[in-house]
């Protein structure tokens, strides 16, 4: 298991490393910070290694949060996995 993170890579955000219940708790709050820094935000997923529920969970609390703050906020690249348990959670579409 990684450390997850965001970093920067010009207008777009890059999430890396592992999105777990022991991950996405941080990532959380560190993500809610940017939705100050514009309208839109993008967040690029193909960096992220392992994931499960609760990263799926991170990705729909972003995407409620952003809402509350008039961003509006995309997905690039998700993995696989997280479409998986999106697809199983009829849940799918609010991801794209």
């Amino acid at each position: 298991m990684t450390d997850a993170a965001i970093t920067r890579d010009g207008a777009v955000f890059r999430v890396s490393g592992d999105l777990l219940f022991t991950t996405v708790r941080d990532l959380l709050h560190e993500g809610e910070s940017l939705f100050s820094t514009g309208s839109e935000l993008v967040f690029d997923l193909s960096d992220v290694r392992h994931s499960d529920s609760a990263g799926l969970a991170l990705l729909l609390e972003w995407l409620d949060r952003a809402e509350a703050a008039g961003v509006m906020l995309r997905f690039r690249n998700i993995p696989d996995s997280l479409v998986r348990i999106a697809r199983l959670s009829n849940v799918e579409g609010l991801l794209a």
